[in-house]
C-alpha cells in the first residue's frame, strides 16, 4: 500500500502528519516501529568519510532523540571516531522493513559531554561495561584468544558487582541536523519522499520526486 484513505496538506500519506518541525513526526514513527520491529528500532546505519571524503559505513543503536540530536556512543578510538574527528559530519539512516519505512538525517556531529557520557555507561549492564575496556576497537589483533585474555584479566579486576569506571577512550557522539527525510514505500517504486531542511532556526519542506 503506497498511500494511507487520507492524506495529509502536502497530499502526501497521513503517516507523513503535518508536522512543521522533524522531531515529533520522528518520535511517531520511532514509536510505531517499537511496536511493529521484531528486533530492535533503535539500530541505523552511520555513514562517515575520512579527511580525503572516502566513505564508510556501520551498523548502530540509537541511545537518545530530543532537540539537541541524535546520540549514541563508542569508543573514541574506532575508525569512526578518527573519521568524525577528521570530518565532523555524518549521515544516519533507519529502515524499518516491516513499516516499508526509512529516515535519513544528516548534519554536523560533535562529542557528548563527560557528564552525559558518564551517565550513559553508568546505566550499562556490567558485561558491557568491561567489554568497553577489553576491546581496542577497530585495531588488529592476533587471535581472538588476546581478546579473551584481556576479557579475563579484566573480569578480574572487576567482578560482577562492582563499580566499573568509564574509559577514557569511551564516549558519545550526537549528531545535529540539518535534514531529515522520511521515505514511505509506494507502489510501483512510486515512493513518497519528505525533506526538511534547516534553515535558521526553523525547518523547509518539501517533497520529493521518488
Amino acid at each position: 500500500m503506497s498511500h494511507a484513505d487520507e492524506t495529509n496538506r502536502l497530499g502526501l500519506s497521513n503517516v507523513f502528519a503535518d508536522e512543521t518541525n522533524p522531531l515529533p513526526l520522528f518520535h511517531a514513527w520511532y514509536a510505531e516501529a517499537a511496536q511493529a520491529e521484531s528486533y530492535d528500532q533503535t539500530a541505523f546505519a552511520l555513514a562517515t568519510a575520512d579527511a580525503s571524503g572516502r566513505p564508510s559505513v556501520r551498523m548502530l543503536l540509537l541511545k537518545g532523540a530530543d532537540e539537541n540530536g541524535f546520540a549514541f556512543y563508542t569508543n573514541f578510538n574506532s575508525r569512526k571516531a578518527a573519521e568524525m574527528k577528521a570530518n565532523p559530519h555524518a549521515s544516519i539512516c533507519f529502515h524499518w522493513k516491516t513499516l516499508r519505512r526509512q529516515i535519513r538525517i544528516g548534519g554536523p556531529v560533535t562529542p557528548v559531554s563527560e557528564a552525559e557520557a558518564d551517565a550513559y555507561f553508568a546505566s550499562r549492564d556490567h558485561g558491557s561495561q568491561v567489554g568497553a575496556w577489553a576491546s581496542q576497537q577497530s585495531s588488529p589483533m592476533a587471535s581472538p584468544a588476546e581478546l579473551r585474555e584481556r576479557l579475563a584479566e579484566l573480569q578480574a579486576q572487576y567482578p560482577e558487582g562492582s563499580e566499573v569506571p568509564r574509559p577514557p577512550h569511551w564516549s558519545g557522539w550526537r549528531l545535529e541536523p540539518s535534514e531529515v527525510e522520511f521515505w514511505l514505500h509506494g507502489d510501483d517504486r512510486l515512493h513518497e519522499r519528505l525533506l526538511y531542511r534547516k534553515s535558521g532556526d526553523s525547518w523547509e519542506r518539501s517533497i520529493l520526486h521518488p
